[in-house]
């Protein structure tokens, strides 16, 4: 490794000076500079030589080379030509023994390929896999979410995100921060909030105090008899906040199928709304509806 040094703002913006790499707010771009709070992040990792570490915008490569250091393979995720062009420069020994491999491009349109590349199912080669990233806050819902809605189970994850987000990761039924992302997150990982980043540990200074989340997969996960019937009523239920789920169940029935006996049979109150439910309440809802949908296919 030839790597810079990352705990000096001043360093690593003479180093983007020098590139003539401008700042890019769009890529939400800030850089973890503490090195304290560096070392906290890879801990939640718990690295033994040889894991598999998916790192998602690794920037300038502070925390990659703090995950080579503890003896990972790591396949970086990175958008930017000018970061990609250096990462290669600073990690040019790791991209020769294997221990280092970079994947240009959006993250969101091919982590799946990666992921499929090696022809096993989604959740069973995930689980092999631990997924880390100081995550840009205007991808991180987005891309946990993706992971999560095609059944992807990662061994452990670690993320750094936006207090804002890391609340809704974690918000319980009847919370305001309970959402379908929430739903999402908990349905398949215990997700505990481990770091708390202040503006102060970035460079640039980002507006908003930043969270370092832990998921790991649920012991006794929620089972469900189709995943994809169980997303879209999550997202369904969701999309209108103020309506009872009656209101917002009605476009997903079956034609001629009842409310109420749906309703009935899952055991859940059908004047409920959607930010009071938790996990096992809407695969409730969801199985329940699925059984539904299935009876009227064959009828049909």
């Amino acid at each position: 490794m030839n790597c810079p040094d990352y705990n000096s703002p001043q360093a690593l913006k003479r180093i983007l000076d020098e590139k003539g790499f401008a700042m890019q707010k769009k890529f939400g771009q800030n850089f973890l500079t503490s090195p304290d709070a560096r070392e906290k992040i890879v801990a939640l990792l718990e690295l033994t030589p040889g894991n598999t570490v998916w790192e998602v915008g690794p920037g300038l490569g502070a925390m990659t080379s703090s995950l080579l250091r503890g003896g990972a393979k790591v396949t970086a995720f990175e958008l930017d030509r000018g970061f990609i062009s250096l990462l290669t420069g600073y990690f040019a020994d790791e991209c020769t023994d294997g221990s280092f491999r970079l994947v240009p491009g959006d993250v969101l349109k091919n982590w799946k390929r990666e992921l499929d590349a090696s022809g096993d199912e989604a959740d069973c080669n995930a689980g092999k896999i631990r997924l880390f990233g100081n995550l840009p806050y205007n991808i991180a819902a987005t891309f946990i979410a993706d992971t999560i809605t095609e059944g992807a189970r990662f061994e452990r994850c670690v993320f750094t995100v936006q207090r804002e987000v890391a609340d809704r990761m974690r918000a319980k039924p009847g919370s305001k921060d309970n959402s379908s992302f929430s739903i999402l997150c908990q349905w398949l990982y215990d997700v505990k909030a481990c770091v708390d980043l202040a503006p102060g540990c970035f460079w640039p200074r980002p507006n908003v105090a930043s969270q370092a989340v832990l998921f790991t997969p649920r012991k006794n996960p929620v089972e469900l008899k189709d995943r994809k019937s169980f997303v879209t009523l999550v997202h369904a239920l969701f999309s209108q906040r103020r309506k009872t789920l009656l209101n917002n169940i009605k476009p997903l029935l079956p034609p001629g199928t009842s409310a109420e006996e749906l309703f009935s049979r899952a055991g859940v109150s059908k004047g409920e709304r959607a930010e009071n439910l938790s996990v096992e309440e809407f695969a409730a809802l969801a199985d329940t509806l699925f059984s539904f949908r299935s009876q009227c296919a064959i009828i049909g």
